[in-house]
């Protein structure tokens, strides 16, 4: 079974090779310096910093395996592909919701890279979807759990 292609930004490929690296020798050295200390408390059945130390070892390894795999089949979005004026990975896109005429602006990215919160989103998510391809003036319908929602895509650019 193949594993998905992740697609990334340079900006996102760096931030996670960043905290690849990071936690490879910062936070690993951290991590076992934090275990030695609790065992150095005696009997470690009972030893509580013991358990969060192995705990936080077991979180660190996992997301090193979940980073390594996401890198591994990452590939990185280039601007220089399609249309300077229509929406694709990479693009910042400002949309007017129609129907109470709000604006909004998001950077379209890879799942990976999705952050809400920071008006980063996915080209797999309802809008994402509906918005890649389209160009300036474009009017799209997004479906959504609680109904359709309307938006005009005012501006696209690339960063």
């Amino acid at each position: 079974m193949g594993d998905k292609e992740v697609l990334l930004t340079p900006e996102g490929l760096h931030k996670l090779e960043k905290e690849l690296e990071y936690l490879k020798t910062t936070k690993r050295r951290e991590v076992a310096a934090r275990i030695k200390e609790a065992k150095e408390f005696g009997d470690i059945s009972e030893n509580s910093e013991y358990e969060d130390a192995k705990n936080e070892q077991a979180f660190v390894e996992g997301r090193i395996i979940q980073l390594e795999k996401l890198l591994r089949n990452a590939r990185v979005i280039d601007d220089e592909n399609g249309e300077a004026d229509s929406v694709a990975l990479g693009s910042r896109v400002k949309l007017k919701d129609l129907q109470d005429g709000g604006i909004v602006e998001y950077t379209i990215v890879g799942s990976a890279e999705a952050d809400p919160a920071r008006f980063r989103i996915s080209n797999e998510s309802p809008v994402g979807k509906a918005i890649l391809g389209q160009k300036k003036g474009a009017v799209v319908e997004v479906n959504v759990p609680l109904g359709t929602l309307k938006f005009e895509v005012l501006d696209v650019s690339k960063d």
